[in-house]
């Protein structure tokens, strides 16, 4: 029976990007994924966007991570030519009720770490966005879009060339976790293998591996809420803004935003649709709420203008009217089996906050077990 140093299930952006920091201290990694091409479900299902870390809670693991995420992502896309652009955000106030709240976002960004944002009035945000419909804003300068394939590609290439093996088609289906390190896997159709560390970067399919490792304690598995998101783009023409657009988040939400991806490209949603299994069909009917939402900052969005483009399914700790929940890195101290790392609910900010993500999770498992 093969043993290496540390598994990591999944080759998402997180997994990739955990793969390449193990391999570069000289470990033997090799990253197991289901599927028959690499981060074909949450990392590539989503807006490509690179958040500032302005709505998180201060403290919390999603607000660390996501600031401290976006500047080693800029940085790591320059240096490895990944496709990117710090273009900005817009976050629209339509009404001046709205305006006491921008005051708010603004404030708590600032003590999250994001301290760029500038207050537009209503006239310096037609100077930056004429067709923007508004009376104050927020601009962030932090935010920006990447190529999340490209991102991918490069994360996989590093981690190859550190040594890592990735696997796909290789779908974990069991595992021992009994008397800690090392610790057995079942892989379909390729048998059993040992290792002294393992990283469920699973994501939707986090919850699933967990129950299949014997000897792991089954209540320390956490609830799993599904939301899914579907995405609208213009069926025809383009629309006039060179930035990404949020309106003022209300209940709970960010509403209805349009973003951008590298041709200029506009997209609308996600919408949130509470959910029991993974079904990525978009429903053209579900871009009729989107009309009056997206007529609050941008009135001239044309009849019937919206086509479905694509959907999401972010796997999430809490569900339909509860707080967010934060990013769950479950270790040795929480769960008591050595070497084991779950990832759960690794949704939005995942994407920006990879790079952070993966340093967290080496350091506790260099604390650990790969000293």
């Amino acid at each position: 029976m093969e043993t290496v140093d540390a598994v990591v299930v999944g080759a998402g952006v997180v997994g990739l990007a955990v793969a390449r920091d193990l391999a570069r201290t000289g470990h033997e990694v090799l990253v197991l994924e289901a599927e028959s091409a690499v981060g074909t479900q949450t990392s590539s299902r989503n807006s490509e966007v690179i958040h500032a870390g302005i709505y998180y809670p201060t403290g919390s693991r999603k607000a660390i991570a996501c600031v401290r995420g976006r500047e080693l992502l800029y940085r790591y896309c320059a240096d490895r030519g990944v496709p990117h652009r710090r273009l900005g955000k817009i976050i629209v106030a339509t009404a001046h009720d709205q305006i006491g709240r921008l005051d708010e976002i603004a404030a708590h960004a600032a003590a999250n770490g994001v301290t760029d944002l500038r207050k537009l009035d209503a006239s310096a945000l037609r100077d930056l966005e004429p067709d923007l419909s508004g009376v104050a804003a927020l601009l962030s300068p932090s935010t920006g879009i990447v190529d999340s394939h490209g991102l991918m590609r490069a994360l996989r290439a590093d981690a190859e060339g550190a040594g890592a093996g990735v696997a796909l088609g290789s779908r974990v289906v069991a595992g021992s976790v009994r008397g800690g390190s090392p610790m057995t896997l079942e892989v379909a159709d390729a048998g059993s293998l040992r290792c002294r560390a393992l990283v469920n970067c699973g994501g939707l399919g986090a919850w699933d591996l967990a129950a299949s490792l014997d000897g792991f304690p089954a209540e320390r598995i956490p609830a799993r809420r599904l939301a899914k998101g579907s995405y609208y783009a213009l069926a025809s023409g383009s629309a006039p803004f060179r930035r990404l657009v949020y309106p003022v988040p209300a209940d709970g939400g960010l509403g209805v935003h349009l973003t951008l991806d590298l041709a200029g490209a506009a997209r609308f949603g996600p919408d949130v649709e509470w959910t029991d299994h993974v079904d990525y069909r978009v429903d053209p009917d579900r871009a009729d709420r989107f009309y009056a939402e997206i007529r609050r900052y941008w009135p001239e969005l044309p009849d019937h203008a919206l086509a479905p483009a694509y959907a999401g399914v972010r796997p999430k700790l809490s569900g339909p009217g509860e707080p967010g929940a934060d990013f769950l890195l479950q270790g040795p101290t929480e769960h008591g089996v050595p070497g084991l790392v779950n990832m759960f609910g690794i949704e939005s900010p995942g994407l920006t906050s990879c790079l952070a993500l993966a340093s967290d999770v080496c350091e506790m498992l260099r604390d650990d077990t790969l000293s």
